[in-house]
């Protein structure tokens, strides 16, 4: 009996709690829809960078500039004409967050300094483990992780499967035809 009334309690609690509703956002590119839903709750600096570029239609017209199979597809940072664009300023590296760098997770690129990432990501094609945060020291800190893909793991599949063709610096794994983040938008919108 005791156990029932608890199971009775639990269950309202669950049903009189709202659900917060996840952020989600479409990401259409060349190849197709990608939909991420990003984690608030876990890396709410990191989201609201990743949103306020999206806001701000960044994205619109970057492409997917770094591709390596097996690896990940890193984006954001340069537009069509390989042109690098103005960013706002790096933010803190929510790494020790939880979150794990595995297949289908999207987290921030950043250079060799632990808080460096502007508008960059990279969704990761497998996981990555090593990327993973492990020690408060810069070469432990990690990449952070802020959302996942829900729909469209095959588009990123697509996109990571890709011919690239080898040149230098950022664009040292380019894909031979571009490929194009047409909109980030927050679904609905």
């Amino acid at each position: 009996m005791r156990k029932q009334i608890i199971f009775i309690l639990v269950g309202l609690i669950l049903v009189a709690s709202p659900a917060v509703a996840a952020v989600q956002v479409d990401m259409v590119t060349s190849s197709g829809t990608i939909k991420l839903e990003l984690y608030e709750d876990k890396a709410p600096l990191t989201v609201a960078n990743f949103l306020k570029y999206a806001d701000a239609g960044f994205y619109n017209g970057t492409i997917f500039h770094r591709v390596i199979k097996g690896f990940m597809i890193q984006g954001g940072g340069f537009d069509t004409n390989h042109k690098k664009k103005p960013t706002n300023a790096p933010i803190k590296n929510e790494a020790d967050n939880g979150l794990k760098n595995d297949r289908g997770t999207i987290a921030m690129a950043r250079t060799n300094m632990v808080d460096s990432a502007t508008g960059q990501f990279f969704i990761n094609l497998v996981d990555n483990t090593f990327l993973n945060f492990s020690s408060p020291d810069p070469r432990g800190y990690g990449y952070a992780v802020f959302g996942k893909v829900v729909e469209g793991m095959d588009v990123v599949d697509a996109i990571g499967s890709t011919p690239i063709k080898k040149g230098v610096g950022p664009f040292a794994s380019l894909p031979v035809s571009t490929v194009e983040i047409i909109s980030v938008k927050q679904s609905g919108q």
